[in-house]
């Protein structure tokens, strides 16, 4: 039996928080250390647990084999880093950063440390809704995807509170589309592969911040696949839902299983073309009723450590190519691009 990798958490809120448990679940890992800035200082919890008000002290301090980060989009890049020049693995939530240049900041520090792990959260597609859809369409059974509609919406873009860093432009780099809607994005693409062609409106008109409070795009992949996407927060209500039509027949996505429990049942339903094409199609609906994607998602990035495996999912190039394709929705925006000076200058 391997020693338990000792795991340090850099942001210790609700995400950090909800890491450790499936961490500390985990039979070859252990929270040993974390830091958040409310916290005083250091010290140590009852369960031994040391902390930090830093990421630095804790990175100076701890003897460490991981270190996951779940700061501000701002930090997050920073973070990352000086993790693999510690010598650490490192998992990091989404967004890798606030821009493309934050991501590709952090692939030139990766390449000098080939033997280290690192892996972004987009738990999104350890969904069990989503791992099944995924297999349906590369069985090919459904046929080639001809289109996609996507939606991911909020209640409003604020939710903890009358205040966020969300809302601040220089520590999110965006709104709801890069915090919410970028997960939609991520699984657009590993549905249809990546995008050519793409056409935005881009608005914070509603709520009136520095960032975007809705994204509208429409795009086409080099596959031909057209894919339509909006990102809200003005919903009213919390929503996700994808429709999928292929060739001989079509998927739908509908709710995705959470903490708050807010998006509604989780869904797929599978619907298979006949031979009369009447419109009315023979479905078959799967609830699934437990979220697997937290902990598998973990499991993942340990099974890669121990046993010296790639990283499969949440790799730092799915990281820039969904960053890459933010960006262009962001930038496709004449209007917003100008608004906020973006460079839409991208990697070759």
């Amino acid at each position: 039996m391997t020693d338990q990798l000792k795991v340090g958490i850099a942001g210790y809120g609700v995400v950090g928080q909800r890491r450790r448990e499936v961490v500390d679940q985990h039979p070859d890992m252990k929270t040993v250390a974390v830091c958040d800035r409310v916290l005083e200082h250091e010290g140590a919890f009852d369960d031994g647990v040391r902390y930090y008000d830093r990421f630095e002290p804790l990175l100076e301090k701890e003897k460490l084999d991981v270190l996951i980060v779940c700061l501000t989009n701002d930090i997050n890049p920073d973070a990352t880093i000086a993790g693999l020049e510690k010598g650490l693995h490192v998992f990091c939530e989404k967004p890798p950063g606030r821009d493309l240049s934050d991501i590709l900041r952090v692939i030139d520090c990766e390449r000098n440390h080939p033997s280290l792990k690192l892996k972004y959260g987009f738990n999104h597609r350890y969904h069990d809704s989503v791992r099944e859809a995924l297999s349906i369409i590369q069985s090919g059974d459904l046929g080639a995807v001809v289109n996609m509609r996507g939606i991911y919406g909020k209640s409003q873009l604020i939710t903890f509170g009358q205040t966020s860093w969300r809302t601040e432009r220089d520590l999110a780099g965006g709104g709801v589309l890069l915090d919410q809607g970028i997960h939609m994005v991520d699984l657009l693409r590993l549905f249809a592969g990546e995008f050519e062609d793409v056409h935005s409106f881009i608005s914070n008109g509603f709520w009136g911040h520095e960032v975007e409070d809705n994204a509208y795009a429409l795009m086409r992949a080099k596959s031909g696949t057209v894919a339509m996407l909006h990102s809200s927060a003005t919903s009213w209500r919390h929503r996700f839902h994808l429709d999928i039509t292929l060739a001989k027949g079509a998927l739908t996505l509908s709710g995705i299983l959470s903490g708050s429990k807010s998006y509604g049942a989780e869904t797929l339903t599978i619907a298979r073309r006949g031979g009369d094409d009447q419109g009315d199609p023979q479905e078959e609906t799967k609830r699934y009723n437990n979220d697997p994607s937290w902990s598998d998602e973990i499991a993942d990035f340990a099974d890669a450590i121990l046993k010296k495996k790639p990283i499969e999912h949440g790799t730092s190039h799915d990281a820039l190519k969904t960053m890459e394709l933010v960006y262009r929705i962001y930038c496709a925006d004449n209007e917003w691009k100008s608004l906020w000076n973006l460079d839409d200058s991208l990697p070759g």
